[in-house]
């Protein structure tokens, strides 16, 4: 995620950048732009066009991060109902039928009796058994960080899209100037031929 910033004009924010992600610099003055970075009109174009690519990847990389976050936290909270619901029959004499997945659209039928614990799914091939009461706190503490984390990855996101924005606009603004400059450039030889 890192990107290789240059000094140039202040933004408006006042942020130079957020979780690695270097903030883009509203060009007010051009002239004044080009003339900080020491670069023709083609050479920051070519470095915004770049830096806006480098956005783009950095984007496709947070919203992947966003959907399997969205896609954890109903699979989190399925697991705290299925824990609650267990402990809430436990005692009472009655078994639980559940339908579970074996593969990928494959099901069984379970009847569970009372239980004092559960089996966790962790990933990558490990499997825990937890007491009912640290497997809610665990997945209590797992839901928490999943919403945490999506609500740290749409204030990004949303940082991003601003940048991206900025980034246009000033791309822009200087292919404007840069038509601008031209045009006097060709009035001006015009009157002296």
């Amino acid at each position: 995620m890192a990107m290789a910033m240059s000094s140039s004009s202040s933004s408006s924010s006042g942020v130079t950048e957020r979780r690695g992600i270097p903030a883009a610099a509203f060009v007010e003055d051009v002239q004044t732009y080009l003339s900080q970075l020491g670069l023709d009109v083609n050479s920051s174009l070519s470095f915004l066009q770049e830096r806006l690519q480098q956005y783009r990847l950095v984007e496709m990389k947070l919203l992947a991060q966003q959907r399997d976050l969205q896609a954890k936290i109903p699979d989190i909270e399925k697991c705290l109902d299925v824990v609650a619901t267990l402990q809430a029959k436990k005692g009472t004499g009655g078994a639980v039928l559940a339908d579970f997945e074996v593969s990928e659209g494959i099901y069984s039928r379970a009847r569970i009796e009372d239980t004092d614990s559960v089996c966790l799914w962790l990933g990558a091939n490990v499997m825990l058994e937890y007491s009912c009461e640290e497997a809610t706190d665990l997945l209590q503490r797992n839901l928490e960080n999943a919403r945490a984390s999506l609500e740290v990855l749409v204030t990004d996101l949303q940082f991003l899209r601003d940048q991206v924005t900025i980034t246009q606009v000033t791309i822009a603004r200087i292919y404007n100037w840069d038509v601008h400059q031209r045009r006097i450039r060709q009035v001006s030889a015009a009157k002296d031929s």
